[in-house]
């Protein structure tokens, strides 16, 4: 399954969450899948593609992030090919 991971930064962090993630990287847990990638204009959001088959590895790699961070994690299907 595919999810949009969307990360708004708690005011004043956003040069925090970019300084552990230089130290320690993303920290995924194995299973977890990074996708891609984009922030907001105005910092203050991270938008985060990714894929995984188990969705409690969220839980395992939030922890690392949420004294930083909330997330709002949500789970997207395909849309159709084909518009009648």
């Amino acid at each position: 399954m595919k999810y949009m991971v969307i990360e708004t930064f708690k005011p004043g962090m956003v040069d925090a969450v970019y300084q552990r993630f230089a130290e320690k990287g993303r920290m995924l847990p194995q299973g977890l899948i990074y996708i891609d990638s984009w922030l907001s204009a105005d910092r203050t959001r991270c938008y985060q593609l990714m894929e995984t088959q188990n969705y409690s590895l969220f839980k395992k790699w939030t922890i690392h992030w949420d004294d930083l961070t909330d997330f709002d994690i949500i789970e997207l299907i395909d849309s159709p090919t084909k518009v009648d």
